[in-house]
């Protein structure tokens, strides 16, 4: 074991350095504030059992230095039934059951998905493994680039420099299959699927705003199910089936919609110091979200979306005014070209005869009656409030209807 070591994790996209230990090839580290919480690093990630001997984990928590009051750790796929005596809260995954392909095809995959997979074939749309290179990162960060808001939040990965992006997704590249969406030459969608043992897991899902009518995500999460009952694995998850108390979230109705299924698992929680054992009996260690009734959950989630896409179309907004001013010379040429065609038009008049583009008027006034140039008004129809729909399911525009045609959820234009 290697005692007062210190390792650097994320928190909200933001490297922190905390205090760890080694057991049993697992780091466990301790983080938080007023309550310190031990855990397993990358525990979502690892082959097998998250911590195969909880006992002498716990010992080597309390010799390593870390000062933490409570030790959470969770229990794995294939196995969730409950195997520890130590205090616990039912969590759950998303998961789907990979040992028989055609089964989940025909019973457990949506209809409508089974179509959106075939028109993502009609469209154009090929999926295959793809090696990680140099040329996949570059790809990857045009992707990345396409827009600062995703799932109704700003994307960790917009703007990352290619440096910086090789350096993330070179984490678990050992037990990493990256399966790319083609349309064409162009990478438009990709997978990273991690290898664990008998399961594997959908770490990032990415696919482009603009290519969203040809499915690349449907394609992509039925390419990934393929490989892992190819490869005889008993399941594939990817993170939670249900965030908090909101049973509609959008990443939750995506799930739904290609497959996945909601299995419950034990947390585990032990109490290592007197304020662990209060803060466990009273609820403490626990989010606040928990108290949230799942449709504010749902309302606030869809307000803070609505104001994050706001903030990002203003500042989209201001680039556009700034390049509008930058071509100010452009615009003030055609003006002067301008002028010089209305001093042209003065002269002729002032000579007697009509102007160039005159209509020449017949009837009542006269052969050969100037006619004045009539003032066209464009014609506007009625004001259209398009709604774009958000969800990866469909990414359709509803036209003057608040409900989408596909996907059958309500927008606010």
């Amino acid at each position: 074991m290697q005692a007062n070591t210190t390792i650097e994790i994320s928190v909200k996209g933001r490297p922190v350095s905390v205090p760890s230990v080694q057991v049993n090839g697992r780091t466990l580290y301790a983080a938080g504030g007023w309550l310190k919480i031990a855990s397993v690093r990358d525990e979502a990630w690892l082959d097998g059992e998250a911590v195969p001997d909880p006992v002498l984990a716990i010992e080597k928590i309390r010799e390593g230095g870390l000062n933490a009051d409570l030790f959470t750790f969770p229990q794995r796929l294939p196995h969730p039934e409950k195997r520890f005596d130590y205090p616990f809260l039912w969590d759950n995954v998303a998961s789907i059951n990979t040992q028989n392909f055609t089964e989940w095809w025909e019973k457990k995959l949506p209809q409508e998905t089974r179509k959106n997979v075939r028109r993502s074939v009609k469209r154009g749309v090929t999926v295959r493994e793809v090696e990680f290179s140099d040329d996949l990162v570059r790809k990857i960060v045009e992707i990345n680039n396409e827009a600062p808001i995703r799932q109704g939040r700003p994307f960790w990965h917009y703007g990352k420099p290619f440096e910086v992006v090789k350096k993330d997704y070179l984490g678990l590249n050992d037990r990493a299959i990256y399966i790319g969406a083609f349309h064409g030459e162009d990478l438009i969608g990709f997978i990273k699927l991690i290898l664990m043992g008998e399961i594997a897991g959908i770490l990032q899902i990415v696919c482009m705003n603009k290519h969203q009518d040809k499915r690349p995500a449907n394609a992509l999460v039925t390419k990934a199910v393929e490989l892992c009952a190819a490869r005889n694995l008993k399941f594939m998850v990817y993170g939670k089936y249900v965030y908090g108390n909101s049973t509609k979230s959008p990443l939750t109705e995506f799930k739904r919609r290609n497959g996945f299924e909601q299995t419950m698992i034990p947390r585990y929680y032990v109490p290592l110091t007197l304020k662990g054992r209060l803060a466990l009996a009273l609820g403490l260690h626990l989010s606040f979200k928990r108290f949230i009734p799942g449709d504010l959950h749902f309302f606030l989630g869809n307000l803070r979306a609505r104001w994050y896409q706001k903030s990002a179309g203003d500042s989209n907004a201001s680039e556009e005014k700034s390049e509008g001013q930058s071509q100010g010379q452009t615009e003030g040429q055609s003006e002067g070209r301008a002028e010089g065609k209305s001093e042209a038009g003065n002269d002729r008049k002032a000579q007697g005869k009509p102007p160039a583009n005159a209509a020449v008027k017949t009837g009542t006034q006269g052969k050969g009656q100037a006619k004045p140039e009539a003032k066209l008004e464009p014609k506007l129809g009625p004001k259209v409030v398009i709604a774009i729909c958000d969800q990866k399911c469909c990414g359709r525009t509803t036209g003057l209807k608040s409900t989408c045609r596909v996907c059958k959820n309500s927008h606010t234009p």
